[in-house]
């Protein structure tokens, strides 16, 4: 039966250089290629998967070629890419030591791989979830309950009627998961003070004010410029305070990882949890985050399980570090990932895409358009107007999404694909400034 997956999986791979990025399509377009009805007896799986690709296909978009640049989706690298595969072939319930040893294993290896190349304490726990939006959700509720413990309330056993006035600051330009995780965490979207930025995005760290414990929600990466907050000077502040820091580093946490750029990031190591996401500049499928807290016991307690049926063991038990208990083994494709590149070529991964990315706005610049950032790593964010992006995406040469940055429209660029070469921005950018200028 994988005969045919293969054979399609291969066709599609070879054609990713040449075909169009993300040409609009209609639903109703899909909606007349996919069976209308669901018929009454079984079909031979070859037959549904052979009907399944040529249905959809021209819904598809080659976010896994090297011209996508839009919200900061990395390639899926080869190991990891096939490393996933086989996570749906031995189809593992991750949740437990007892459900798969294998999943507990790597997950605890990839843990110490992940913590090294970010710089991060040896001593923290990761939590293998979906996504930066579980992965802030996560770090979020260790960090409501130890705040609140400071304060004298028992979150994890009596909830939060009745608790004190939990205060929780965040930057002006934080990213919609820190506020969808306090939604989800039962603060409230609406609950974070938010703290004035500088002209790039940055929080304002001298406009940040402490009184006491309280939950600062800091950023490694503004989504619209790149921007990375002082977090060291605001490591600084929040202990003295006796306030948790946690790092919202979805894609920029990675430039610890690079010589040439943790400097960008100094200071990350201080605070006490930290979200980021695999699927983006690590380069493995979707879907794949991390949530990573500096004091394991704080994480389990918000996490873990209790039932007579699970096994006790001594050994590694996925569940207590994410909101999940069965789920799938996402740790296959990130140990994978990080095995096949080593810390030299994740650097200069990490390397690359903001080379590209400088080279991006260098060449739209002089092409007649305002870079409205500057590029410190890989975001490039140029004034454009909606029908200006519109036909960008209609082209097909590239793909980029468009944003409003401080009340103008612009077009945002995030090259974060491993095999994005030179010629590839110089094809996309001549195909931005056709569409454009």
């Amino acid at each position: 039966m994988l005969d045919p997956v293969f054979r399609h999986a291969d066709t599609y791979l070879a054609s990713l250089d040449d075909r169009p990025v993300g040409v609009p399509v209609s639903p109703d377009v899909l909606r007349a290629r996919l069976a209308s009805e669901l018929q009454a007896a079984p079909l031979a799986p070859e037959q549904v998967i052979d009907e399944l690709v040529s249905a959809v296909d021209p819904g598809l978009v080659a976010s896994a070629g090297p011209r996508y640049f839009g919200f900061v989706t990395g390639q899926a690298l080869p190991a990891a890419r096939a490393a996933d595969m086989l996570a749906a072939v031995w189809d593992q319930n991750a949740f437990s030591y007892a459900s798969s040893p294998a999943a507990a294993v790597v997950e605890e290896v990839a843990e110490r791989w992940v913590l090294d190349v970010l710089g991060l304490p040896a001593t923290a726990s990761v939590g293998f979830v979906t996504g930066a939006s579980m992965a802030n959700a996560t770090c979020l509720a260790a960090a409501r309950n130890v705040v609140l413990g400071r304060l004298g309330w028992d979150a994890a056993r009596d909830g939060l009627i009745g608790a004190p006035a939990l205060r929780v600051l965040a930057s002006g330009e934080a990213h919609a998961t820190i506020h969808g995780a306090l939604r989800f965490i039962g603060l409230g979207a609406g609950s974070a003070e938010l703290v004035d930025v500088t002209p790039q995005g940055a929080l304002d760290v001298e406009r940040l004010t402490l009184d006491g414990p309280a939950i600062v929600c800091a950023q490694a990466g503004n989504v619209n410029t790149g921007a990375i907050d002082d977090l060291a000077l605001l490591a600084e502040k929040c202990r003295a305070a006796g306030a948790w820091l946690h790092v919202d580093g979805a894609f920029g946490l990675w430039a610890a990882a690079s010589p040439a750029l943790r400097q960008l990031v100094a200071g990350a190591e201080l605070a006490d949890s930290w979200a980021t996401d695999a699927h983006k500049w690590l380069n493995v499928p979707y879907d794949s985050g991390l949530a990573i807290v500096a004091d394991r016991v704080a994480h389990r307690s918000a996490m873990g399980l209790s039932a007579a049926y699970l096994i006790e063991s001594e050994h590694r038990q996925n569940y207590d570090y994410t909101p999940e208990a069965s789920r799938r083994a996402r740790g296959f494709a990130v140990y994978a990932a990080l095995r096949s590149l080593g810390r030299s070529g994740l650097a200069q991964l990490i390397d690359r895409c903001c080379a590209h990315a400088r080279l991006f706005a260098t060449l739209l610049s002089e092409g007649g358009l305002e870079v409205l950032n500057d590029v410190t790593l890989n975001q490039v964010l140029v004034a454009a107007s909606p029908e200006q992006i519109a036909r960008v995406q209609e082209d097909g040469t590239c793909w980029l999404g468009g944003t409003v940055w401080r009340g103008r429209s612009a077009m945002r660029i995030s090259v974060s694909g491993y095999g994005t070469t030179e010629d590839d921005v110089r094809r996309s950018a001549a195909a931005i400034l056709r569409a454009t200028v």
